[in-house]
């Protein structure tokens, strides 16, 4: 009886020790992010000792970093029924609740798992600070505060520090950030992770040649610790984007980082998703419409896919696929949407409204096609504000192609977001389009509302730059368009201060700017006229001057008499 009691002890201490083993093996291939490798071993764990809650804890936290929500709430609910730490599963249930915003159910969750803690217990606090800080809907400061309850108990916890460093990163308290990483490393000089966050560090903070530095120590000791790739490949691009001169060079390394990082993963989904969404940012679009189809044979209804094969359809010039893929994808209100989606659909339905026609013909644009692509503008910039950045070039090609009236549309979307940083070049060219399409040859009639934002958009760019000379003298062209006496006051006063403008930057730039002088005062003499003889002789005299054989200006003058 001894020598079985003694037997059954072995065995039961062989089967711990090898499910601690498996359960270590599962953490490092999620750090590693080789996802699909860390769901086999916990599935597995899962299946053979279900009474293990810590097991489904850990696989529900692989399909969370995956955004597999469904299959995480699905293996969390059973995780909460096993003996063995199945409270660990409602901190995997409050991350999911914060992920869907509602907080108050996610304390409740946390306050569920945190119940039955020991005194010297930190685990449960170190995930919970975790959740809070991984969430979609992020509570930084609330995870600090968590965390520090871990590191009260023990201050040299390798994983409290590291995800304090963590929450401090996403607080943007860098100096926190570092401190916490680097002391994490230094109690556990085997956390990969924490050393090379000291580089993400450096790089997010432009020091792009120290971040290569610190990222190359960590390859030093583990070439094969795969997410410092993926940190090589967006230190080496954000710096090609800093140094112009080496874009190419830099972007190339960048992208055969990834390459290498995506070898040194498990090519599953989530991760070809990341590349898709990398080679986005680095404009590589043959690669993106390749990677699009690799996924697409391993995930046919991923609505995602239909991203990717809509922005690369359009950038390798397939305007008709990208249409139909992006209005799929935009069209299920369930998909995660970002303004990027709606931009790229506009540019596509903007594109196949204006054909291509031969040098001097007539171009008919598509008007059904025209305002579908505007609408499609302003869901962009009412989602992501930025997305406004991208509408002054294809405004600008409208514009070049004498297309006003078009130009004009795409230029009332980008001016709603007045943080743009082409917001002033945006309202001039607003107006500039506006005006040019109501001088057009066949215009019979002026449009007023049209003229009207013109003024609108001339006068924004004066409030902000005052000393904008054009914008003087085509809000008073603008004006003179209309008949109305306030139009006409308007125009008088843009008039006088174009010149006040021009004067005050010396003799050279009145000679430059010699035939809108004489414009502006013969515009002001034929104002004055009918009011003020005497002043707008006297304007007429100053553009004689200096054009004494102008016809325009003798005609004033005669007609004055």
């Amino acid at each position: 009886m001894n020598k079985v009691k003694f037997f059954s002890i072995a065995f039961l201490a062989a089967g711990v020790s090898a499910f601690a083993q498996d359960i270590e093996s599962a953490k490092k291939a999620m750090d590693a992010e080789q996802y699909e490798k860390a769901k086999s071993i916990l599935k597995a764990i899962v299946k053979t000792t279900p009474d293990n809650g810590r097991a489904s804890f850990l696989l529900g936290n692989v399909y969370l970093r995956q955004s597999i929500q469904d299959s995480a709430k699905m293996v969390f609910q059973k995780g909460l029924t096993a003996k063995d730490a199945g409270s660990f599963n409602y901190i995997g249930l409050g991350q999911l609740d914060l992920d869907n915003g509602n907080a108050q159910a996610a304390q409740f969750n946390f306050d569920q798992a945190t119940a039955g803690m020991k005194k010297k217990d930190i685990e449960q606090f170190v995930h919970i600070g975790k959740a809070l800080t991984n969430s979609v809907n992020p509570n930084y400061k609330k995870a600090i505060e968590v965390l520090n309850k871990a590191k009260a108990i023990n201050m040299n916890d390798a994983q409290t520090l590291l995800a304090l460093g963590d929450a401090y990163f996403g607080e943007r308290n860098q100096n926190e950030a570092y401190a916490n990483y680097r002391n994490a490393y230094d109690a556990d000089n085997t956390l990969l992770r924490a050393k090379m966050q000291l580089g993400v560090l450096l790089k997010n903070a432009k020091a792009f040649g120290e971040a290569k530095a610190a990222l190359d120590n960590v390859l030093a000791l583990n070439p094969n610790y795969g997410p410092v790739y993926r940190e090589l490949a967006e230190t080496y691009f954000g710096w090609g984007l800093n140094d112009k001169a080496k874009f190419k060079e830099y972007t190339d390394k960048s992208l055969a980082y990834y390459e290498k990082y995506m070898s040194l993963t498990d090519y599953s989904l989530p991760s070809r998703m990341r590349h898709a969404d990398f080679l986005i940012i680095a404009k590589d679009y043959k690669a993106l419409e390749k990677e699009a189809n690799e996924m697409k044979k391993l995930d046919k209804v991923n609505p995602r896919i239909l991203r990717y094969l809509g922005y690369s359809a359009y950038e390798n010039g397939n305007t008709d696929s990208a249409i139909e893929a992006l209005k799929e994808f935009t069209g299920n209100a369930s998909n995660k949407l970002i303004g990027r989606d709606f931009l790229y659909l506009g540019m596509a339905q903007l594109k196949k409204s204006t054909p291509v026609v031969a040098e001097g013909a007539k171009v008919i644009v598509d008007e059904v096609l025209y305002k579908a692509a505007v609408e499609n503008f302003a869901k962009a910039v009412s989602m992501d504000k930025p997305m406004a950045n991208d509408l002054n070039e294809i405004g600008k090609g409208y514009f070049d192609k004498k297309l006003y009236k078009y130009a004009a549309g795409i230029y009332e979307v980008a001016i709603t977001n007045a943080n743009s940083k082409n917001y002033l070049y945006d309202n001039f060219f607003l107006g500039y389009a506006l005006y040019f399409d109501n001088i057009r040859e066949d215009v019979k009639t002026v449009n007023v509302a049209d003229l009207q934002k013109a003024d609108k958009a001339f006068a924004a760019v004066i409030e902000k730059s005052p000393t904008t000379q054009d914008a003087h003298i085509y809000r008073a062209r603008v004006n003179g368009l209309l008949s109305d006496a306030t139009a006409k006051a308007q125009m008088a006063k843009s008039y006088e201060e174009f010149m006040n403008v021009v004067t005050t930057k010396g003799a050279d730039a009145v000679t430059a700017n010699k035939a809108k002088f004489i414009e502006a005062y013969q515009e002001l003499a034929r104002y004055y006229g009918k009011t003020d003889k005497l002043k707008a002789n006297e304007l007429i005299a100053k553009a004689l001057v200096l054009d004494p054989a102008d016809a325009d200006s003798i005609n004033i003058k005669n007609a004055l008499k």
